[in-house]
């Protein structure tokens, strides 16, 4: 009976090792400044789940997936959490669950949306198994920086939960009040008391940038503008 006990309380320390959060979005006084993933260059071994929280408030950001050579576009078949627009500090938080399924390659992502200006190009991406020589997430950070820089060379297009090395079961959740969230073909507003909607699963293929997906996006950054434009400058 000791032995049993002993083996699961080892047992539920060794799950409760296997998640790391990651903070999305900051404010204008938080060290590093509004546009960052904290930690936003670690390893994680299959099976961990990455526990993103969108606690940057004003904030509007995304967990898109990409290339190394190509930082500030979503890749083909990449995950992708949508764009998720937070006004104030909302409770709970909105959190997105990204699950490592291949270790034994370099997992980059960053954010993808555009106001006050290219969240990319102002370095907010991040890398999970990233080499420490060659590729590493310095070179993927400052090859962001300067792709970035332009609006026109951050894609805009939404992919899905499934990505490469890494995915998600569910949507960004939960969507509290004020929340917006714009995923793959879905659009989920937070207007019941915090804590009593989620975001329902997304329908449709990944990765096209369809005029229901442009609709989105423009929404989106409408919201932006009018929440965020006098706050992040």
């Amino acid at each position: 009976m000791l032995f049993t006990a002993s083996f699961l309380s080892l047992a539920a320390a060794a799950v409760a090792q296997t998640v790391v959060n990651v903070t999305v979005g900051f404010t204008a006084s938080d060290p590093g400044g509004i546009f960052q993933f904290k930690p936003n260059n670690f390893n994680a071994t299959n099976g961990t789940v990455i526990n993103f929280q969108f606690t940057g408030a004003p904030g509007n950001h995304s967990v898109t997936q990409a290339a190394f050579n190509d930082p500030c576009n979503p890749l083909k078949g990449g995950f992708d959490s949508g764009w998720v627009f937070v006004p104030s500090a909302p409770s709970p938080v909105p959190q997105w669950n990204l699950t490592i399924t291949d270790a034994s390659k370099p997992i980059w992502f960053f954010c993808k949306q555009l106001l006050p200006s290219p969240h990319c190009g102002a370095g907010m991406v991040g890398a999970i198994n990233a080499p420490t020589t060659g590729n590493t997430f310095a070179a993927f950070q400052k090859a962001a920086q300067s792709a970035g820089q332009n609006a026109a060379s951050v894609g805009q297009g939404i992919n899905g939960l499934v990505g490469v090395g890494a995915s998600a079961s569910a949507d960004v959740g939960p969507v509290a009040s004020g929340v917006t969230v714009i995923a793959l073909s879905t659009t989920i507003a937070g207007s019941a008391p915090a804590g009593t909607q989620t975001a329902p699963a997304p329908s449709g293929s990944a990765g096209g940038k369809s005029g229901a997906t442009n609709v989105a996006a423009n929404s989106l950054l409408a919201l932006g503008a009018a929440a965020l434009g006098f706050v992040l400058v």
